[in-house]
């Protein structure tokens, strides 16, 4: 028997799937051991090998595939656990990085950050001001060398940094997208001198237009790229130390899994792959359910993450912002606010808030006996009788309730002179009002109509919490998948492999009428041949079979001098006149869709500022067929109704295993169905039905 791992560590738990060859598939969870994660990766292989009656240590010589979703570089960067990093550019541009072009005070910020105009700062720099050297140079727009490379003040620069004791180095040159043989010089100088320094340089890795996005990009790459080097060699290590001769590969924020080598390469491609996975998931269900326009929602211990998927396709931004700085890395849209299980709730001068702050697994919601005494959204949800103190993760992780009535009655109900179960309910009811209003920005906010979309619900949360925002949203149902408790997990171990690749090669023409005529199609078509062939390379080095190899063409078009772009797929091979009009009429229609045809402008004309290709290469792996959730006490007896308290008062809710159900049974709501790894609650004047594939299905009733 063969076996296939997908593992997800996330803020409170560390997450994993299970599936073999026969595609049975096992769900795991675990706590998160924030001082050592792979600490919980162990833990967690552990219990599927207890779950399979295995040896301890013996299951990894019999795994094909390793894939996991990792915060790795996310939390070096908020940590700032980077290397000592120096930049060299181009003499005169000393403070691209520190400027910042202004944004650096709100990018990728949650509004309430953004709305707190005293608060809002810059980021701390990666890189302080003297370790950013200038080299003296010069390259135009076109390309043409304006002053020629000193390689003297190369190497006095390099020298200098060195002297410094930088670990690692950013080569960004001004246009070296246009011509990189100043650039690339530069870099063999620097590898002549330092070989052993970790090098970044932006024609490699970013060859797009922008000279403070390109130098971010590339200075956090160096930044953080020997910590992800060194976690990567230390994981490959201790699993094939463990027995494991299978293939590891990493999810990363652009909608595949990459190699462990490429990973440590191009570590800002994974800044974002936690959240992603439960998004690649979502669309491979959304394939097998037939719902082509779903809403993702991932609720965790720590956060309530939100993606979108449409016509099947999960929508990916060509740039992502993380932590203050814009990066040029091609990422799964996912916006997150702080509303998980573990979000705290206070009062401040008389007002209830609910996050952003959160217990994370240690210390903890109040209920969870690890040391927290801050209420939580978790401990609201076992005030009022959703979540089963006694039958938390099936169980095996008994809650304490007077621990959370305590945590509730002294820092919320008190102070606004209420009961504990009402403080509770108007805990849980901000925390839902959060994520519906997030799914309302994301869908209306951006010209989309909610009812045109499914929601599916996940994490270890989400299932509690699911009927309540759906229901406000209006969606057309709401699905808790059977893989709900490891959703992310599960997208680790399904996903394909991914290589995107951009290039700039700005054009523009100063009118709309007959810019498709002045547009160069063939020079776009050369360029879009040679990213193609540059990232199916990547994909066959990396396993990918060439029969299953699928490339997607796209162009960056935006009307001229204006700064909002939008991709516009393209179609293979060679490109005609009648290729740019279908381009430029389809950017319209997107512009339209996004911003209002207001905000049209075809007098400005328009302009190409890059083109690029995502490329995938299907990995062969079984198809489920069933689900088990694995760690459990399944032959524990459940009472047949619980006390629930919902604005109404105290209501009688049915209690239902999940593990008894079977597609086609129907469960009406006020009710709540226990699963090993999460709660799902049926709220009043609704129904939920077990599809097929054993997910869960909620609808409103007809009246």
């Amino acid at each position: 028997m063969s076996y296939y791992v997908g593992i997800d560590i996330g803020g409170t738990f560390t997450d994993a799937v299970l599936l073999d060859d026969e595609g049975v598939a096992r769900l795991l969870k675990t706590p998160t051991t924030l001082d050592d994660p792979a600490r919980g990766v162990n833990n967690a292989l552990a219990l599927a090998e207890k779950e399979l009656g295995f040896e301890e240590g013996s299951l990894l010589s019999q795994v094909d595939y390793f894939g996991l979703g990792t915060t790795v570089a996310t939390n070096a960067l908020i940590e700032r656990k980077g290397v000592t990093t120096g930049i060299l550019t181009t003499r005169g541009f000393r403070d691209t990085l520190l400027l910042q072009r202004g944004m650096g005070h709100w990018a990728g910020k949650e509004l309430h950050e953004i709305t707190r105009f005293s608060r809002r700062e810059h980021p701390q720099p990666v890189v302080p001001r003297e370790l950013i050297a200038e080299v003296t140079e010069r390259i135009d727009y076109k390309g043409s060398v304006v002053a020629p490379l000193d390689e003297a003040s190369v190497r006095a620069s390099v020298q200098r940094l060195l002297d410094e004791g930088v670990q690692a180095i950013a080569v960004v040159l001004l246009w070296s997208f246009r011509n990189p043989a100043h650039e690339q010089r530069v870099a063999e100088i620097v590898r002549e001198m330092a070989p052993d320094v970790y090098l970044s340089v932006s024609s490699d890795l970013a060859p797009v237009l922008g000279e403070y996005e390109r130098t971010a990009t590339t200075a956090l790459n160096a930044y953080l790229g020997p910590h992800v080097q060194r976690y990567m060699n230390q994981l490959q290590e201790s699993l094939q130390a463990r027995g494991m001769n299978g293939t590891l590969r990493i999810l990363d924020s652009g909608g595949g899994v990459i190699t462990p080598e490429r990973c440590g390469e191009t570590a800002v491609s994974v800044l974002t792959s936690g959240p992603t996975g439960g998004v690649l998931a979502s669309a491979k269900l959304a394939e097998q359910l037939g719902t082509p326009n779903v809403l993702t929602t991932d609720m965790g211990g720590t956060s309530f993450d939100v993606g979108m998927i449409l016509d099947y396709e999960p929508v990916v931004s060509p740039r992502q912002e993380v932590n203050g700085y814009h990066v040029l890395k091609p990422a799964v849209q996912v916006t997150a606010i702080g509303a998980g299980g573990g979000s705290i709730a206070q009062v401040v001068d008389g007002q209830l808030l609910v996050g952003p702050e959160s217990a994370g697994s240690v210390p903890g919601p109040a209920c969870y006996m690890r040391g927290g005494t801050r209420p939580t959204v978790t401990d609201a949800d076992v005030v009022l009788g959703i979540i089963d103190p006694e039958y938390f993760l099936g169980g095996t992780f008994p809650l304490d309730r007077d621990a959370a009535v305590q945590a509730i009655r002294e820092h919320v109900a008190d102070p606004l002179g209420i009961s504990v179960e009402d403080a509770a309910a108007g805990i849980k009811q901000i925390a839902d009002h959060k994520m519906a209003d997030l799914l309302d920005t994301l869908t209306v906010g951006k010209g989309h109509d909610p009812r045109d979309f499914v929601v599916y619900a996940y994490g270890g949360a989400g299932g509690a919490h699911c009927h309540g925002f759906g229901h406000e949203l209006g969606v057309q149902s709401v699905v808790v998948p059977s893989t709900a408790t490891v959703h992310s997990a599960f997208g680790a171990v399904m996903s394909d492999l991914h290589v995107a690749a951009e290039f700039s090669d700005p054009l523009a023409t100063p009118v709309w009428e007959g810019a498709a005529e002045m547009l160069p199609a063939a020079r776009i078509a050369e360029n879009l041949a040679r990213l193609e062939a540059q990232v199916r390379e990547q994909l066959l080095d990396s396993g990918a079979e060439e029969d299953r190899i699928h490339v997607q063409r796209y162009a960056e078009v935006r009307f001229r001098m204006q700064s909002k772009s939008l991709p516009v797929a393209l179609p293979a091979g060679e490109l005609t006149a009648a290729d740019m009009q279908h381009l430029l009429d389809s950017f319209v229609k997107q512009f339209e869709e996004t911003y209002g045809s207001e905000a049209v402008f075809t007098g400005a004309g328009v302009e190409i500022p890059s083109v690029r290709v995502q490329a995938k290469g299907e990995l062969r792996k079984p198809a489920i067929s069933t689900v088990i959730s694995g760690g459990s006490a399944l032959e524990v007896e459940r009472p047949a109704t619980r006390k629930v308290y919902l604005p109404s008062g105290w209501t009688d809710a049915d209690v239902v295993r999940g593990t008894g159900l079977k597609p086609g049974d129907l469960v009406d709501g006020p009710a709540i169905i226990e699963h090993p790894g999460t709660t799902i609650f049926i709220g009043e004047g609704q129904q939920a039905v077990i599809d097929r594939l054993e997910n869960t299905v909620i609808t409103t009733k007809e009246s």
